[in-house]
């Protein structure tokens, strides 16, 4: 009987605490479904120009977090949640985004739902984004 021998893929990213790995000394590292969710939040949480030699990565929701909470900014941030993920991050694929007022009126509350590309079941990342003045 012949085996059929797959390989997985398997995602790895620098965690950029870039703390040391206590045996090997080495910087630990985010695997998998880890790599992705902090990739995404790094994306969504980024500016635009933040980045040297890339001022094309990131995205403007923090900068929507100073304007007026309707519904149009909702979508606006929405909007560039999507565009950003769909852009920069080629290993999820996108299942949801919400957006949602909390009690604090300078906090929104951003749930992404994804898979990666190697699984089926679905991932969600969820944070708070403040604004400080």
């Amino acid at each position: 009987m012949a085996t059929i021998n797959r390989k997985v893929r398997t995602f790895t990213d620098l965690n950029l605490t870039f703390d040391k790995h206590p045996l090997t000394a080495d910087v630990l590292t985010r695997v998998d479904d880890d790599a992705v969710k902090n990739s995404i939040k790094n994306l969504v949480l980024t500016k635009n120009f933040e980045r040297p030699f890339h001022p094309e990565i990131g995205s403007q929701v923090t900068n929507l977090l100073f304007e007026n909470f309707t519904p149009i900014t909702v979508e606006l941030v929405k909007k560039t949640i999507i565009t950003v993920i769909s852009t920069y991050e080629p290993r999820a694929r996108l299942i949801d985004v919400r957006v949602a007022e909390t009690n604090d009126p300078n906090e929104i509350a951003i749930t992404i739902e994804f898979m990666t590309i190697n699984t089926t079941r679905p991932i969600t990342v969820t944070t708070f984004l403040y604004r400080v003045r």
